[in-house]
């Protein structure tokens, strides 16, 4: 689905803004959290925690929506979001979610 305007209620929505905290002696690697981020902000990191297991690090905070499907999937309960700010949807916002998911833009196409 694409808009090509700002909907009429936009002022009623908002876009969270979370804050991802890892706590890096939980985990054990499994890499769920990285997986099913939607927004793809986290990449398993090469240092090692006190286990021997590579924990996630963060990649880009700001794609963070405090979706929270990192700390439902995280079996060990390693890591868990926060709100930090909700800010009013913008003509700029739409454009991006226009683009990223438009059937020209091939940048998430599965080969």
């Amino acid at each position: 689905m694409s808009f090509w305007r700002l909907p009429l209620d936009s002022e009623e929505h908002s876009i969270p803004h979370g804050k991802i905290n890892i706590i890096k002696s939980r985990c054990k690697g499994c890499g769920f959290c990285i997986e099913f981020c939607p927004n793809g902000c986290l990449r398993e990191s090469k240092a090692f925690n006190e286990k021997g297991y590579h924990p996630p690090e963060v990649i880009d905070d700001t794609g963070c929506v405090d979706c929270g499907l990192c700390t439902l999937i995280c079996p060990e309960f390693a890591i868990f979001t926060e709100l930090q700010e909700a800010k009013k949807i913008t003509e700029e916002d739409i454009q991006k979610v226009t683009t990223r998911f438009s059937r020209k833009d091939t940048r998430y196409r599965k080969p």
